[in-house]
């Protein structure tokens, strides 16, 4: 009878706890994914202070698992779930090697039960790498001098056995191919030009934040080769890194060595929002055969190379034009495997009309992998209140959906804390916490100009929620967390009714505290955002690469959805605009005509779309 009891009380216990609820199995994640990203390893920027940074990422499917390689972790990550990453340490290097040379934009591939792996290097004595057993971190040398060396590698195994190498960073030469040996894993002949970027055609690929070609010509980099129903789609990254509009383009072809015809739109792209960009990545499927992309985003403030990483549901339409679904690309989507996701019956194949990317929260959307949870964001720059404010990083710079842009406490002390206000009733679902990097520093001992992987850092923290502002309840206590969390999301395992969420500090891993999005999702009381009105698209005569796109404001709406392609059902790229009634898009292929719809956005879900508008 004692231990029935016993059990009775540890069960209540852990329904009444809510860190217990927190950490159950989520059903969906957010973007920038939260992972440990580690600590530039870039010299001489010392002065902007520690910071943290990865990017040029690849997933690959490796036994049911995903494994995950970036630029500089010293390590790679492993999930069963694609929500859950265990890092794994481990450096690649030889000890000729400078430390920031480390596993640099990496290419890895799967052939049978065998990972491979290289980074990039233009020397001829940087290795290929072999594991039957990465989760285990068992590696061997699969060749010691891969001889003609390669920056931002793909490795890439057709299904009829034949094995090629792409690779190119570059803002003068273009991508290049080779077919690689099986067994020695040395090229066979020369390596092919694939493609350069053609700049005076499709305006997206044009070098700045604007788009203008200012300071540099364009760069063209991380390819990456996806084969489906027979195509070959060589991915490739453009502009540059730094940029808003860096995105992910992609060439079509019959061979895996050419020739490649062009789409004339980006595939990954995401210039709005929160977190924005989305270039350099690689294409990957589940379990379920669901096709999914992760790229990188940009923050670049602490210096160029400053970026996160982002995972967007993908796939191919009956025409066999490749897209990625980056509308509403950094609010929450379902996972893979949710059990929402499975219930639904998604994971499966599905035809154009189903597949092709939409956004109606407010119709209820589908619950499938990597769809839309309908989730808003509940406290666009909502009223903020602060324990402490140092100099310049002001308490709204957490609730204006900038990513670049944090407010900052005056010290890392625990009890410092940032309180959000809904201004009004609303139910909540989810929290995002994005930490910003302020006076960050480590001791000496670990503190050297090529900083990598810092291993045992951890985020503490507790969320509260209130009515009135006055009587608070506690929703979620991290107060024993040891997980680095520089990016969390909590989705609430039962939602919350509530006006207030204040963040509470306990423990910072490093520097100040410091929030660059404290971000709260879920769905407002009132009524749907009115649909825009006189929304027209003034395509310059001077340049078609680039258009005037304006229209009425929406006095009940906090944001905008601009879809664009170049037919009527292929609307495939969005870009989101806050606190803004235009936009200058400089995007367009200069030979085709474009059509164009807008939705407004506000807490409580989504407007109709206007009418469609054609531009030639």
């Amino acid at each position: 009878m004692r231990m029935k009891r016993l059990l009775v009380l540890v069960m209540v216990c852990s329904l009444l706890c809510p860190e217990t609820r927190a950490q159950q199995a989520p059903s969906t994640y957010c973007n920038p994914i939260n992972i440990d990203y580690g600590y530039t390893p870039i010299p001489n920027f010392s002065e902007w202070g520690r910071h943290r940074a990865t990017a040029d990422p690849v997933i690959v499917n490796y036994k049911g698992d995903f494994y995950l390689f970036s630029t500089n972790q010293w390590g790679y990550w492993w999930s069963s779930d694609m929500n859950d990453w265990h890092f794994v340490s481990r450096k690649f290097l030889k000890p000729w090697h400078k430390v920031y040379d480390e596993l640099c934009a990496p290419a890895v591939c799967v052939m049978g039960d065998t990972m491979l792996v290289f980074g990039s290097t233009y020397s001829k004595n940087f290795p290929i790498w072999m594991s039957t057993d990465p989760k285990g971190n068992q590696w061997k040398e699969a060749v010691d001098s891969f001889e003609i060396g390669g920056w931002d590698p793909d490795i890439f195994l057709d299904d009829d056995g034949r094995l090629y190498m792409y690779n190119g960073s570059s803002n003068r030469y273009p991508l290049y191919g080779v077919e690689l040996d099986r067994k020695t894993l040395q090229p066979m002949g020369t390596r092919k030009e694939m493609y350069l970027l053609e700049d005076w055609r499709y305006g997206w690929q044009r070098f700045g934040e604007y788009s203008d070609n200012t300071f540099l010509d364009p760069f063209i980099e991380g390819a990456w080769m996806t084969k489906h129903k027979g195509k070959y789609y060589l991915q490739y990254g453009a502009p540059g890194t730094e940029f808003s509009g860096y995105a992910d383009g992609v060439v079509v072809g019959d061979h895996p060595l050419g020739p490649f015809t062009p789409q004339p739109d980006p595939v990954s792209y995401k210039p709005g929002g929160f977190a924005r960009g989305a270039g350099h990545g690689s294409t990957f499927q589940d379990n379920n055969q669901q096709w999914w992309h992760v790229s990188t985003i940009a923050i670049s403030v602490k210096n160029n190379f400053e970026r996160r990483l982002g995972i967007w549901p993908t796939g191919f339409d009956d025409d066999g034009v490749m897209w990625c679904n980056t509308a509403f690309g950094d609010y929450p989507h379902y996972l893979p495997y949710s059990s929402k996701a499975a219930a639904a019956g998604a994971g499966q194949p599905k035809s154009q009309s189903t597949n092709q990317p939409t956004s109606q929260p407010n119709r209820q959307p589908n619950p499938q992998p990597g769809g839309f949870t309908g989730w808003m964001l509940l406290n666009f720059n909502k009223p903020v209140a602060v324990s402490s404010t140092l100099g310049s990083y002001c308490p709204n710079y957490a609730v204006d959906e900038s990513i670049k842009t944090y407010w900052s406490a005056a010290s890392a002390n625990k009890g410092e804390w940032i309180q959000t206000d809904l201004g009004k009733l609303s139910t909540v679902r989810a929290i995002q916490i994005n930490y910003a990097d302020q006076d960050v520093s480590f001791p000496k001992e670990i503190d050297t100009v090529f900083l990598g992987k810092t291993i045992g850092l951890f985020h503490q923290y507790r969320l509260y929620h209130s009515t009135d502002g006055k009587k608070w309840n506690l929703l979620v206590d991290k107060s024993l967390n040891k997980k680095d969390v520089p990016h969390e999301y909590i989705e609430l395992q039962a939602p919350v009714r509530t006006r207030y969420i204040r963040l509470e500090n306990m423990h910072m891993p490093a520097g100040k505290f410091a929030i660059s999005g404290l971000r709260v999702f879920g769905r407002g009381e009132g009524s749907l955002p009115d649909t825009v009105k006189s929304f027209f698209v003034l395509r310059t005569e001077k340049d078609k690469r680039s258009a005037w796109i304006k229209w009425q404001p929406v006095d009940n709406a906090y944001a905008y959805n601009i879809y664009y392609g170049t037919a009527p059902g292929k609307l495939y790229n969005c870009i989101m605009v806050h606190n803004a009634n235009e936009y200058y898009f400089k995007g367009m292929d200069i030979t085709l005509p474009y059509y164009f719809r807008i939705e407004s956005v506000n807490e409580n879900g989504v407007s109709e779309k206007a009418q469609l508008v054609k531009v030639d």
